[in-house]
C-alpha cells in the first residue's frame, strides 16, 4: 500500500512542472524545475531516505521565500511525503502532504488531491478519526468514487459511527450495486450496527450461493430470526444445509429448532427422527424431549404420545408422565391417561384422585 501511495504521489509531477507555466501557479524557475526532475527520478530509483532528506531541506529553504519559491517548497514537499510512504513511513508522509497543503500558492486541485492522499496514509498508520475529518472535507468539494465512499464508510464503521456509516454505504451502493462479497459483509455489517437489520438481511442473502462460507449462511438465518420471520430464517437453513454449506450435529439440530421456531414442526420432528435412527444425532433424553414436543406441536397424536411415554420412561420423572396423562385425556385415551397418571403419583407428581380412577 504505501508503495502505491508513493507512486501515485510522484507521478503527476512531471505533468504538474509542465503545465505550471499554464495553471493558476508562480512560474518556477528552471534550476528548481531540474532539481525536481532529478530528485524524482532518484526516488523512482528507490532513493528514498537521500530524497525525504533533501526535499525536506529544499522546502525548508523555500518555505520563507516569494510566492514561486513557497510553491516550489510545496512540491519538494510532496516528494519529501513520496520518499516517506515508499520507506514506509506512513504518518510521516501525511506530515509532509498536511505542511505542502498549507501553501496557498498551490492550485486548490492540488491541494484537494493531497487532502486525499494525507488520508489514505493517516488511515494506514492508524490515524483513523484524523483520516474520517479528511475525506469528509475532501467529499464536500468532491462526489469521488464507490472506492472512496467505501473506504469511508469502511473508516466510519471502524470508529464505530454507524448511522454515518449506513449512509456512506448507501451513497457506495448507489454508484456500485454489485459489490464485492468484501464490501457486502461490510454493508451488512454497518446496516446490522446501525439498526437496519432487513438492509442488513438483504446484503447477507445477495451473497449466499455454494461458495458462502457457513458462517454467512448461520448469520443471515440468525438476522432473519433476529427480526422475527423465522420463516425465512429456516427457509435460509434449508438452502445452506441442501449446498452443503451448513452439515454435522449442530448445524442439524439448529435446523430442527429452526422448523419448530417457523410453525413446522411435523419437518422438524421428522428430521429428528430420522437422526435418532441413523445415529446423525445422540440417542439422549433431551433429543428425545424434543421430538416428543415436536410431534406434539404438529398434532400428530399417536406419535406424540408415543415420544411422551418414552420420554417418561426413560427420564422417570413425575411431571413427564403427568404430561403424557394429560394429553392422552385432551386426544381421548383416558385409559392411558389413567395409567400415565398413576405412574406420575408413583413418582412424585400431586396428581388429583379424580384422574387416577377415571375410565
Amino acid at each position: 500500500m504505501m508503495m502505491r501511495a508513493a507512486i501515485r504521489l510522484i507521478a503527476c509531477i512531471g505533468l504538474l512542472l509542465a503545465a505550471a507555466a499554464q495553471a493558476d501557479a508562480p512560474a518556477l524557475p528552471g534550476d528548481i524545475i531540474a532539481d525536481l526532475e532529478q530528485l524524482q527520478r532518484q526516488l523512482q530509483q528507490g532513493a528514498h531516505d537521500s530524497v525525504a532528506e533533501r526535499a525536506r531541506m529544499q522546502a525548508q529553504r523555500l518555505e520563507g521565500g516569494n510566492t514561486a519559491d513557497r510553491w516550489a517548497a510545496a512540491l519538494y514537499r510532496q516528494l519529501a511525503a513520496g520518499a516517506e510512504a515508499g520507506a514506509g513511513r506512513s504518518e510521516s508522509a501525511a506530515d509532509q502532504l498536511r505542511q505542502a497543503r498549507r501553501v496557498q500558492e498551490a492550485p486548490l486541485s492540488e491541494r484537494d488531491r493531497w487532502l486525499r492522499e494525507e488520508a489514505r496514509l493517516r488511515l494506514a498508520s492508524g490515524q483513523t478519526e484524523e483520516a474520517v475529518a479528511l475525506w469528509l472535507d475532501w467529499h464536500e468539494r468532491h462526489a469521488g468514487s464507490s472506492d472512496d465512499r467505501w473506504r469511508l464508510a469502511r473508516a466510519l464503521a471502524e470508529l464505530q459511527r454507524w448511522d454515518e456509516a449506513a449512509a456512506w454505504v448507501e451513497r457506495a451502493l448507489a454508484a456500485d450495486p454489485a459489490p464485492l462479497v468484501r464490501r457486502q459483509a461490510l454493508a451488512a455489517t454497518v446496516f446490522q450496527r446501525a439498526g437496519r437489520g432487513e438492509d442488513a438481511l438483504e446484503q447477507l442473502e445477495a451473497v449466499l450461493n455454494a461458495e458462502a462460507s457457513p458462517e454467512a449462511w448461520r448469520r443471515a438465518a440468525a438476522l432473519a430470526h433476529g427480526l422475527g420471520d423465522a420463516q425465512r430464517a429456516a427457509a435460509t437453513w434449508e438452502a445452506g444445509w441442501h449446498l452443503g454449506a451448513l452439515s454435522g450435529e449442530e448445524d442439524l439440530r439448529q435446523r430442527i429448532e429452526l422448523h419448530l421456531a417457523a410453525g413446522t414442526p411435523a419437518r422438524a420432528a421428522e428430521y429428528l427422527d430420522a437422526a435418532l435412527a441413523e445415529a446423525a444425532l445422540p440417542d439422549s433424553l433431551e433429543h428425545r424431549r424434543l421430538l416428543a414436543r415436536a410431534w406434539e406441536a404438529a398434532r400428530d397424536r399417536e406419535r406424540a404420545l408415543q415420544a411422551w411415554r418414552e420420554v417418561a420412561l426413560r427420564s422417570g420423572e413425575g411431571d413427564d408422565w403427568r404430561r403424557l396423562g394429560l394429553l392422552a385425556h385432551a386426544w381421548g385415551r383416558p385409559e392411558l391417561a389413567r395409567q400415565a397418571m398413576q405412574q406420575a403419583q408413583v413418582k412424585g407428581s400431586e396428581v388429583p384422585e379424580r384422574w387416577l380412577s377415571a375410565g
